[in-house]
């Protein structure tokens, strides 16, 4: 019985030739399953050398899946009549393959991402020449184009750039982190001083309230927490509509008078 190392083990041109014939001769897909699973790490090296080109929206495994698609479609329209060895022509496969995936994701034309190599290739040789980063008129100059036109060119760049928020960078405290959770939030319950002020507000408000006499308390429950009509808290409490109207009044004026100083939370609340 073989180990897993063996069946692991790099095979020769002829061997994968001899498989690859048997597989077309007999069609078991176990055989395939076979040559899939000897050259399977050539779809990992592929796609893992070209990572550092792919964008932060892209996903390594949608590539190493794009990947392993190519890899069978080789061994299903491999002819060794041609020259190359199975292995040579998977190879081309799966390279071109990843690069079309790359390819379909970007939404930006190809015109822009030459200028984005291009701008990165002359900076790069900027600095390996004067140990520096260049300034944007430095880099217009080496690109022979103007400031305006490097700057429209980064900006595009820029925008064309989109990045999923999903996806995982370094924290302050070099620790992993989903982009959603370093981006600063627009709510402003979610800040300290603001949350801070909410809450003395609300503590204030509790102490002018309990303040109000026994039936103007009545009257603000059943009309802001039971939400029932001045109609149905008067049947309630046995009076008229008009004077449950007048309670009300009442109960907002002793309240203003409480939290002067708190207009916007009276507001909120009256």
């Amino acid at each position: 019985m073989k180990t897993p190392t063996e069946s692991r083990r790099r095979i020769s041109s002829e061997e994968s030739l001899r498989l690859w014939r048997e597989y077309k001769r007999t069609g078991d897909i176990k055989l395939r399953n076979r040559l899939v699973m000897t050259y399977a790490p050539l779809v990992k090296y592929i796609v893992f050398k070209k990572v550092r080109e792919l964008p932060a929206r892209c996903e390594v495994e949608d590539f190493i899946s794009c990947g392993l698609e190519a890899l069978i479609a080789s061994i299903e329209r491999y002819d060794p009549e041609k020259g190359a060895t199975l292995e040579q022509f998977a190879w081309t496969r799966i390279h071109g393959a990843v690069l079309d995936e790359l390819r379909r994701q970007d939404w930006a034309p190809r015109s822009l991402r030459r200028w984005e190599r291009d701008i990165t290739r002359a900076r790069e040789q900027f600095s390996g020449l004067h140990g520096r980063r260049p300034t944007r008129e430095e880099l217009a100059d080496a690109l022979a184009i103007s400031v305006e036109d490097l700057r429209r060119r980064q900006d595009d760049i820029s925008v064309s750039d989109v990045t999923s928020l999903n996806t995982l960078v370094i924290s302050d405290d070099e620790t992993t982190v989903e982009r959603m959770d370093t981006l600063a939030s627009s709510d402003p319950r979610l800040d300290p001083e603001q949350a801070a002020s909410v809450t003395e507000g609300k503590e204030k408000f509790r102490r002018a309230f309990e303040k109000l006499p026994q039936r103007e308390r009545e009257v603000a429950v059943l009309l802001y927490v039971k939400n029932l009509t001045l109609r149905e808290i008067g049947e309630i409490l046995g009076v008229s509509e008009s004077r449950v109207c007048q309670i009300h009044s009442q109960l907002k004026r002793t309240l203003k008078s409480e939290l002067a100083t708190d207009g916007m939370l009276f507001s909120a609340v009256g």
